[in-house]
């Protein structure tokens, strides 16, 4: 859902700022084929965004007065540029008469898309719910900022610079944002790191002082595609494949669930799903395994299921001692 926002906004930008493009332009643009293409400009039409199909070969345009403005400038650049009335004064004999009126609109521009994101940050506040890390202050303002500018960056698919908290430490990184993935209670970014040069998670939560950059970048589709399919870890990747079974108290929410990787789902008889997946990233499987408790079973390998086992036996053993 996070992915087609982003498109949507993407399309409303590049109408605007080619009127005319077609629907092969703009799914090269987005990324995309042209029946998705297609697709969404349905969805905008029904939240009725005024653009229209000018007819074959024509592309698609604006009607009416409806606009954004995605200036995205940083506040040095719009400080810079409103510098410009201090000294057009002295250059204004140099200048054509419109000159003065296009500069008036401009920072007219600027300032409605201020507010307007000031608006959409407000909005955004009463749509995403995301935990605080027990050592950091509440600042719910801070988090939707962070989003907000998370968000224009990917739209525009421009490179951000920010202080990433890890280890605890603060380290300056550049990434190209490619998309958010909602966790449980946080938020996590997909985005390409300029310094490891590699598709990294970031958690958003851990995102300070954003500032987005003027360099622009293409998303690689292929890192995209491989990320899920390399280990974390760094070493060669080693494919395994689960086989596990989940009671009929769990099947609902597990049918329920969004997956990065798509599994296959197996009713058997007496309620009971097969779920079968290939992975190569084993702990967070096992990590998200155990909210289901003895309503899922790992089947196959046996060596995760004896893993497993180990752990359960553990937590007896702490349960059963007494607390100090």
């Amino acid at each position: 859902m996070t992915d087609r926002l982003i498109r949507l906004m993407r399309i409303i930008t590049l109408v605007q700022a080619k009127p005319g493009i077609l629907a092969r332009e703009l799914a090269e643009r987005c990324e995309t084929t042209e029946r998705t293409i297609y697709r969404d400009m349905e969805a905008l039409s029904a939240m009725h965004i005024p653009i229209a199909n000018m007819g074959h070969g024509r592309g698609y345009m604006f009607i009416s007065q409806f606009a954004m403005y995605p200036l995205n400038w940083s506040d040095d650049e719009a400080a810079a540029f409103m510098h410009l009335a201090e000294v057009m004064e002295h250059i204004r004999p140099l200048l054509k008469p419109a000159f003065e009126s296009a500069y008036e609109k401009v920072i007219a521009s600027s300032q409605k898309n201020k507010t307007e994101r000031v608006e959409w940050s407000e909005h955004i506040s009463g749509l995403f719910k995301v935990g605080i890390p027990v050592w950091q202050n509440e600042n719910s303002d801070m988090m939707n900022s962070t989003l907000v500018t998370l968000l224009e960056a990917s739209i525009s698919q421009n490179t951000i610079e920010a202080e990433y908290l890890t280890e605890g430490k603060k380290i300056v990184i550049q990434i190209d944002p490619y998309s958010l993935i909602p966790r449980e209670y946080r938020f996590d970014l997909l985005a390409y790191c300029h310094q490891s040069e590699k598709l990294r998670r970031f958690q958003v939560g851990r995102l300070q002082n954003i500032r987005i950059l003027p360099r622009t970048f293409r998303k690689d589709d292929f890192l995209l595609q491989n990320y899920f399919r390399t280990p974390r870890d760094g070493k060669a990747t080693e494919w395994i494949a689960f086989k596990i079974r989940f009671s009929p108290n769990a099947v609902e929410h597990v049918m329920q669930q969004q997956y990065l990787v798509r599994p296959l789902l197996t009713s058997e008889p007496g309620g009971t799903l097969l779920f079968e997946v290939i992975l190569s990233d084993d702990q967070e499987l096992l990590t998200w395994l155990t909210q289901y408790g003895p309503n899922a079973e790992i089947l196959e390998p046996k060596e995760y299921r004896n893993r497993m086992k180990e752990c359960l036996e553990r937590w007896q053993q702490v349960y059963k001692q007494a607390p100090t």
